[in-house]
C-alpha cells in the first residue's frame, strides 16, 4: 500500500541556523507545512539567534557533494533549492553533483547577508555562484541589495527592476523573481521576469520585526509548488500567499527578528 503513495520530494542545500528561524530549520518547517517530504544537504552550522550570527563552520566541500549525491542516486528530488554557500569550494562542490544528478527545478536563494546584516557569502564566492551555480537554476530568488550586487544596477525604480532582471536572467537561470521587500512603499511587491513578460505580486506590507528566515521559507514554498506540479507564475503566488501568513502569524520569540510561524496554515 506504501509503494503507491507518491509524495513531492524537494532537497535543500543549505546551512543550518541553530535558532531555528533560517536556514535548513526553516526550509524542512516549510516543506512539512507545504506537505512535501523534505531532505537535507547542510552546507555549513552557524551559530546564530535573533540578533546575529557569531560562528559560521563550513562543511567540507566534499561531504556536501556526497549529500547531495546520496540523496539523489537513491530518494531523487522532484525540486531542490539551494540557500546558504559559503565559498567557491562548496559552491563548485554543489554545481558538479547537480550536473552529475540534475534537478530540473532548482530554485537559487543566492544568500548573501542575514538579516542582522552578517556577510553569509565570501566575496570570492560571488564570481563562482555566477559561473557555475546560476546556469543551472530554474528560478533565482534575490533581494534588491543581492539583485545589485549580481546585475551591478542600481535599482531605484521599475525600470532599473527589469533592467537588473535582464541582466540576472543573461547569467542563466530560466526565471528570475527580484524581492521589492526593500523598496518603499505601503506594499510589498515581488517581480517575476521570464525574458519577456514581468509579472508583479503585491502583498501589504506588516508592521512587524519577526522576519528572519522569509528568504528561505520563500524560496522553500517555491520549491514546494514547483514539486507538486505548478507552473512557475503559480508557484509564487501561491508560495507568496503562504510566506505573507507566516509573517502574519510570527513569533515574537527572542529580542532581535523573532522568526515566521511555518505551522500557521495547520
Amino acid at each position: 500500500m506504501t509503494d503507491s503513495i507518491q509524495v513531492p520530494r524537494v532537497l535543500t542545500i543549505a546551512g543550518s541556523d541553530s535558532g531555528g528561524g533560517a536556514g535548513i530549520e526553516a526550509d524542512l518547517k516549510t516543506m512539512t507545512a507545504l506537505g512535501c517530504y523534505g531532505m537535507a544537504a547542510i552546507t555549513s552550522v552557524t551559530s546564530q539567534n535573533t540578533t546575529g550570527v557569531f560562528g559560521i563552520y563550513d562543511v567540507s566541500p566534499r561531504e556536501v557533494g556526497n549529500q547531495i549525491g546520496a540523496v539523489l542516486e537513491d530518494i531523487g528530488a522532484d525540486a531542490a533549492k539551494t540557500g546558504m554557500l559559503s565559498s567557491a569550494e562548496i559552491i563548485a562542490a554543489v554545481s558538479q553533483a547537480l550536473q552529475e544528478f540534475p534537478v530540473e527545478k532548482l530554485v537559487v536563494d543566492p544568500v548573501m547577508v542575514a538579516k542582522s546584516g552578517d556577510a553569509l557569502l565570501r566575496r570570492d564566492a560571488q564570481q563562482a555562484l555566477i559561473e557555475r551555480l546560476l546556469p543551472l537554476a530554474y528560478v533565482i530568488t534575490p533581494n534588491v541589495p543581492e539583485a545589485e550586487v549580481l546585475s551591478g544596477v542600481i535599482i531605484d525604480s521599475e525600470e532599473s527592476i527589469r533592467d537588473a532582471a535582464e541582466t540576472i536572467r543573461a547569467l542563466g537561470p530560466r526565471y528570475v523573481l527580484l524581492k521589492g521587500g526593500h523598496l518603499e512603499g505601503p506594499e510589498a511587491i515581488d517581480y517575476l521576469f521570464d525574458g519577456r513578460e514581468m509579472r508583479r505580486y503585491a502583498a501589504p506590507r506588516i508592521d512587524t520585526k519577526n522576519t528572519h528566515g522569509t528568504g528561505c521559507t520563500y524560496s522553500s514554498a517555491i520549491a514546494c509548488f514547483l514539486a507538486k506540479g505548478e507552473a512557475v507564475e503559480d508557484a509564487v503566488q501561491h508560495a507568496k500567499d503562504y510566506l505573507t501568513g507566516a509573517i502574519l502569524h510570527s513569533f515574537p520569540l527572542g529580542s532581535g527578528h523573532g522568526p515566521l510561524n511555518h505551522m500557521w496554515e495547520l
